[in-house]
């Protein structure tokens, strides 16, 4: 009986931490703003998942706030010409400036391709370009694996999400919930580092640097 009362409290209060998180989670997401006029960064990395999300890159590169843009995750039947086509950016701009990794097929994906393009470039200072939904995981992912650039966020906003709006938008919240899960999964990953494979789990190196 005591055992089972402890059970019971026990589940309650790993349910109330659990609603706690995610109303915070929440409440940072409807806070997040896409900057109007931010610094410059020596490069630009635009996560794929919206056309939104490539447009905002471009016009970062477009405006001199980095040198180079890497597109992350582009789906392997998706070349470059259809991708510029696509986006309608300036060709010249495009061939000079622009990198594409069709390696990615996740979050975890998109910061270990990221890392090694950061490292083979050396550059110290990149803007992240997400969702703002998706910035927080994001941040945390590529913070595991890119340790020598700082990370600058540019969080793309598709709805407006303040004043409480989420909670009566239940796309929203589906949206906001499952990613608030996956971003529990990234916690646990920066404890334990694994991630899911063909033949089960394994873990993760939380570094493309090899030493010598």
């Amino acid at each position: 009986m005591v055992f089972l009362r402890f059970l019971a409290v026990t589940v309650v209060l790993i349910l109330a931490i659990f609603a706690g998180g995610f109303g915070w989670f929440a409440n940072h997401i409807s806070r997040l703003t896409t900057p109007e006029n931010p610094p410059k960064a020596d490069a630009i990395i635009v996560l794929t998942g919206g056309q939104a999300r490539i447009d905002a890159a471009l016009d970062l590169l477009k405006s001199g706030k980095g040198q180079r843009l890497l597109i992350s995750g582009v789906n392997p039947a998706a070349g470059r010409k259809s991708i510029q086509a696509a986006t309608g950016a300036d060709t010249t701009l495009f061939s000079c400036c622009v990198d594409i990794d069709h390696a990615a097929l996740d979050t975890i994906g998109n910061a270990e391709e990221s890392a090694k393009w950061v490292e083979s470039h050396a550059y110290g200072s990149v803007i992240l370009v997400t969702n703002n939904y998706h910035m927080p995981r994001s941040l945390l992912e590529m913070s595991r694996f890119i340790d020598k650039a700082s990370l600058l966020p540019y969080p793309v906003v598709n709805s407006r999400l303040d004043d409480g709006i989420w909670m009566v938008k239940p796309d929203a919240l589906r949206v906001l919930f499952t990613e608030y899960t996956k971003y529990i999964g990234a916690l646990a990953r920066a404890v334990v580092p694994i991630r899911s494979t063909p033949d089960g789990v394994a873990l993760v190196q939380a570094s493309t640097r090899t030493t010598q």
